[in-house]
């Protein structure tokens, strides 16, 4: 009888274990599989590492083994701890079952919870690529798919419409979200869903954030003529273009190239270029757009001034910059298209210095900070601390930004590549 007690012990202690090493199993693959982005899954999986292409097929549809994750969750922890109160109530009675209790709760919550969680928080990329494949045959076995869909569509019958009477009160998150399931359903076309994101998004965007920067602005120099002036505005194809006092670096006016092709027919294109000058209207950098597009619309101005806190010249917004934060790109035969990201044929991007950190974080999934800079050069100077050297580089988020191309001491061009998974994440100014 002491014999057959012992072994019923080592299997219920045998048991528990195995439960406990499941629990670590499953709580590193939701939180793990849950931090790695599409674009980052993708770069895995064109890169051929190990892993890659089936933690590319979770990522793509999480509703494949959430809710079967989950379910092994919920079983694997009632069952551990129905066998550590059994255990518990064998070896120490009635009060022991308490302790045990207690004690089942300390060890789950350290060994299966805070300590697998910790590590794919830290190490998403590798956690993710580590139980890809397990986690892929787990969701696949029939009865589990089967079980979990059936208690999912019976939750479905309990709380369908539940709350609806009380009002869409939805944060702009909550709303995505909701636009991605009908995106997923079919509901909702792509197209559709990116301007849903673009009027959300709309509101909270600044005139410095899409702004052309004033080193990159076309400009006519006071002492310009009429022909001059209206040579450059034929070369650019641009309406309208600020005439700059050189000496005092500051705007005097806005030159149409309307009135100036008007002069130049009349015999006045040696006359200069300030006696054609037009008002121009200047706005603080941190204007919102959707007031600033109002006001243009109101007001019947196509091109404003940016000014920084200081008064000086930051940059040059016109209309179509702000339409284009809602419909995207518009590109005219002027424009010399230049994409703003190229994707390379090992997987790796080349992305313009200019593209804004929202942009770069909606993109690749990152959380690159933006209270300091607006660019993506300029978290990439701003982190390195000086001006970088072509291959210059730093790490964050499991994404290495190398400097690729440089005009002087601006960043033109970075090449985003995704780390190893065995890399550390930090800033690596010395590779």
């Amino acid at each position: 009888m002491i014999a057959d007690a012992v072994t019923t012990d080592l299997l219920l202690v045998a048991g528990i274990v195995v439960l406990l090493i499941v629990l670590v199993f499953c709580s590193i693959a939701e939180m793990g599989l849950s931090r790695v982005s599409r674009p980052r899954a993708a770069s895995l999986a064109d890169k051929g590492l190990k892993s890659g292409k089936a933690l590319k097929r979770l990522v793509d549809e999480p509703a494949s083994w959430v809710n079967a994750l989950l379910l092994t969750i919920n079983v694997s922890q009632i069952v551990q701890t129905t066998l550590w109160g059994i255990l518990a109530g064998r070896l120490f009675g009635g009060w022991g079952v308490v302790v045990g209790v207690v004690l089942n709760v300390v060890v789950f919550f350290v060994i299966a919870e805070a300590m697998p969680k910790t590590y794919a928080v830290l190490h998403p990329q590798r956690a993710a690529l580590m139980v890809a494949r397990p986690t892929a045959a787990l969701v696949a076995f029939p009865p589990l798919r089967w079980i979990s869909n059936w208690l999912i569509s019976l939750t479905n019958v309990f709380i369908r419409g539940k709350g609806l009477e009380q009002g869409p009160f939805v944060s702009e998150q909550e709303l995505l979200g909701i636009v991605e399931t009908a995106v997923e359903d079919g509901v909702v076309e792509h197209e559709e869903r990116e301007l849903i994101e673009s009027i959300i998004e709309f509101g909270d965007t600044i005139a410095r954030e899409v702004m052309v920067p004033r080193p990159d602005m076309v400009v006519i120099e006071q002492t310009c003529t009429v022909t001059q002036a209206l040579d450059t505005a034929l070369e650019h194809g641009y309406s309208r273009l600020p005439v700059m006092n050189t000496d005092e670096d500051d705007v005097l006016g806005l030159a149409f190239a309307k009135d100036l092709m008007g002069a130049e027919r009349e015999g006045g294109g040696a006359r200069p270029v300030t006696d054609f000058l037009r008002p121009v209207h200047f706005v603080p950098e941190n204007k919102p757009v959707n007031r600033l597009m109002r006001e243009m619309q109101a007001e019947k101005f196509h091109l404003a001034l940016v000014a920084d806190e200081y008064g000086a010249i930051a940059g040059l917004i016109t209309l179509e910059d702000c339409l284009e934060e809602l419909v995207g790109e518009i590109v005219d035969e002027h424009d010399e298209e230049d994409a703003e990201v190229q994707r390379l044929a090992d997987g790796d991007y080349l992305i313009d210095g200019g593209m804004a950190i929202g942009d770069l974080n909606d993109l690749l999934g990152t959380r690159l900070p933006d209270e300091d800079w607006d660019t993506l050069g300029g978290f990439l100077f701003g982190t390195l601390e000086h001006v970088p050297d072509a291959g210059e580089s730093v790490v964050q988020d499991g994404w290495r930004f190398a400097a690729a191309e440089m005009d002087g001491r601006r960043i033109r061009r970075v090449k985003v590549t995704v780390e190893h998974p065995l890399g550390t994440e930090g800033t690596d100014p010395a590779s």
